[in-house]
This record gives C-alpha cells, structure tokens and sequence, in this order.
C-alpha cells in the first residue's frame, strides 16, 4: 500500500497525540497516588579507608607498605561491589560457619581459616577444572592421603564435617613447617613445597615479601578482606538485617550398618525421600551404599 506525503503527515500526528495523551494519562495517575519515587541510578556510597592495621590468626599486618595496601584495598573493592556473590556468602555462612568453626576450634585451627574455605569454595560443594572438590576443595590424592574416602560410590570431600577436620590436619601439618599461620594459608593454595622453595629461592621470609603467581598472590588478600567485610559489614555497604540468612538444617542421624542397594526405597522407609537424602548427603554418589566394616551416619531432615 502507498501513502502520500499528506497522509504520512496525518499519521505521525494522530501516533503522536495518541503518545502524548498515554504519557499525561500515566503521570496523573502516579501522581494521584503516590507511588513513584525518585530512584537514584548511581549510590553514593563509598568505601572506607583502610585501617592501619588488619588482624589474621592473632597476628597484626601493618598496611604502611604501599604494595601490601593496594593489595588488600583491590580486594576489597572486588568484595564490596561483586554484590551478588558476597550477599550469597553471608547467606551461607548463617548456616555453615558455626559447624565449621567448632571444628576449628576443636582441632585448635583459629577460627580465622574459615574465611580460607569461603574464599576456596563460598561454602557450596564447588567443583574445579582441575578436579577439587567441596568446601575446602581437596583433590583427589591430597584427599585420600588425608583419610577421606574416594571411590566409586561416596566421595567424602562433600562431607562438610569430614573434609573441615581433614582440611585442619592439612593445615596443622604446614604451620609444623612454616610456624606461621600467613604461610600456613599460603601453602594450602600454592602447597607447601611451593612455599618452601619460594621463600628460599627468594631469600626472603615473609609472605608479604615474596613474588608469586596471580592467584596466590591473591590468596591471603582476599581472605583478609572478606573477615574485613564480615566483621564490618555495614562499613562496606551490606544490612545483614535486609537479608534473608539461610538458616542452619535441623537434621537427625540414621546410622547404616548393612549395605542398602536402593537408596531411594530407603529414604522412603525413613520418612523422607531421596532427594532430601542426596542435597543433605552430597557425598554420597549415586542409589547404593556398600557398607563393609564402618558404618556410614546419614543425616535426614529433623
């Protein structure tokens, strides 16, 4: 169909008035009542300034160097406006940090290296490229030679409980090296051997002191700044009291002592059903559980 020139002019008019009129229609009505408010498009909000001085392990870490303050002020700025995932790790944490920092305490680890698994994992059953898995993200051997069962049908790395206290055999053993817990959470990123021959290759006995890779050069920056956010979460611009924390699973113990081919029948036998059995249990792999001399505690919905 072709329009002339004056009928293409009668059109835009009409479409206009029609567009005019809506717009006065909308902004009477929210005026009637009340409901816009202006939102601001940028906040003003900005970060504080570093402290003196940061705490680690009962350690107090001078920030008067210039590189060792930008290091730890790069990660905080990453932290504070990464907003998705830290408002996410305050979630979690409400439900995991005090099972994990019993246990920290119980094997005499400072309560601090909980921000270590936070950082590892954010307190989710992660899995890496390289094939690390759960909270504190153990590969395979490493795992294993930490007494955690690996086959083909549990993989203990996903047991929070079993994996936290292999974590602080891990730890213990590195601070028996290092007599330093900065070092100690140094290694558990880039290995003890790393460590050690960085610090003598270097000749230098600090990790502040020392030339790394990217990551573990990173590493205990942002352990630092996420006890920083958490200890003071209103100074970086997070209301804990807006959240909704996910709260801790009340949970029962169902011992196995014989073996079970079918899970899902079980869980039903139990009161509860399969999936509840695998989101509560993530170490266990598949249907079937083999039990042959120690039996396996299952945690089930309270």
């Amino acid at each position: 169909m072709t329009f002339s020139r004056h009928n293409t002019s009668l059109l835009f008019l009409f479409v206009g008035l029609i567009f005019h009129s809506c717009q006065n229609a909308t902004q009477e009505k929210f005026s009637e009542n009340e409901v816009v408010k202006e939102i601001p498009v940028n906040g003003e909000f900005v970060l504080p300034e570093l402290p003196k001085e940061v705490e680690f392990c009962g350690r107090l870490i001078a920030l008067d160097n210039f590189d060792v303050r930008e290091r730890l002020d790069k990660e905080l700025i990453v932290n504070t406006f990464y907003h998705s995932s830290t408002i996410q790790s305050f979630k979690r944490a409400n439900r995991y940090f005090s099972e994990i920092e019993s246990i920290l305490k119980q094997e005499g680890v400072p309560e601090d290296f909980k921000y270590l698994c936070l950082i590892e994992s954010g307190l989710t059953q992660a899995v890496s490229p390289s094939g690390a898995k759960g909270f504190w993200q153990f590969m395979p051997t490493t795992g294993k030679e930490y007494d955690l069962i690996i086959n083909d049908e549990i993989d203990e790395r996903l047991n929070i409980r079993k994996s936290t206290h292999a974590a602080c055999q891990y730890l213990k053993d590195a601070n028996k090296k290092f007599n330093d817990w900065i070092l100690t959470a140094a290694a558990y990123n880039r290995g003890v051997g790393g460590i050690s021959n960085d610090l003598n290759n270097q000749e230098v006995d600090s990790y502040f002191d020392l030339y790394l890779n990217t990551e573990t050069s990173r590493y205990v920056f942002r352990i630092l700044a996420l006890k920083l956010i958490f200890e003071h979460p209103e100074n970086y611009g997070f209301n804990k009291d807006e959240m909704e924390l996910y709260e801790p699973i009340e949970t029962r113990n169902v011992t196995i002592t014989e073996s079970e081919s079918n899970l899902m029948h079980w869980a039903k036998l139990n009161n509860s059903n399969y999936r509840m059995l695998r989101l509560l249990n993530p170490w266990i792999k598949g249907s079937k559980l083999t039990v042959k001399s120690t039996p396996y505690i299952i945690q089930l919905p309270a």
